[in-house]
């Protein structure tokens, strides 16, 4: 017999359908590159109804430790996947995971990209330009701009998608 859970929206959740997507999503996300246990926290506050959920209730729904939490929230933090909120008269956390946090990680990964350029600025001029390894600079460098101006235009794109589909 499977358990059936509610939702704080009144929805009854079947638990291992939930636990499979979890887990069956963040494993998507490490084969991409993130740490385990920050991609299994991100899965399990994106299937929340509420996208939200304390520190308790991550580690009972994924069995993990209270610092196995603490770790992801803050990667996930630091990235801007998810944010931290006080409960309403309490002193404990919620930690949210928004509508927009594909576009914030993106838009951050923006910042990262200037950087990743100016240091290849740096390096063309630093190891010469008609250089083989100044041209490889080059070429990168030429890629990051590239990438950058894509992004942009695609995400002023998504803007657009976003409000016609969802009107946010």
């Amino acid at each position: 017999m499977v358990r059936i859970m509610a939702e704080p929206s009144g929805t009854a959740r079947d638990p291992e359908a939930v636990s499979r997507f979890v887990e069956h999503f963040a494993a998507q996300l490490v084969e991409a590159g993130m740490q385990r246990m920050p991609a299994r926290v991100f899965g399990a506050l994106l299937a929340s109804d509420a996208g939200a959920l304390t520190s308790a209730q991550l580690g009972e729904q994924l069995q993990i430790s209270p610092a196995a939490v603490s770790g992801a929230v803050r990667y996930l933090a630091q990235v801007h996947m998810v944010s931290r909120e006080r409960e309403p008269g309490s002193r404990r956390e919620r930690y949210r995971v928004h509508g927009d946090q594909w576009y914030e990680a993106l838009t951050n990964r923006e910042a990262v990209i200037k950087r990743w350029e100016d240091a290849l600025r740096e390096g063309v001029t630093s190891l010469g330009a008609d250089t083989p390894a100044g041209r490889r600079l080059a070429e990168t460098l030429a890629f990051f701009e590239f990438v950058e101006k894509e992004v942009e235009a695609m995400m002023e794109r998504w803007r657009v998608h976003r409000e016609k589909r969802f009107g946010q």
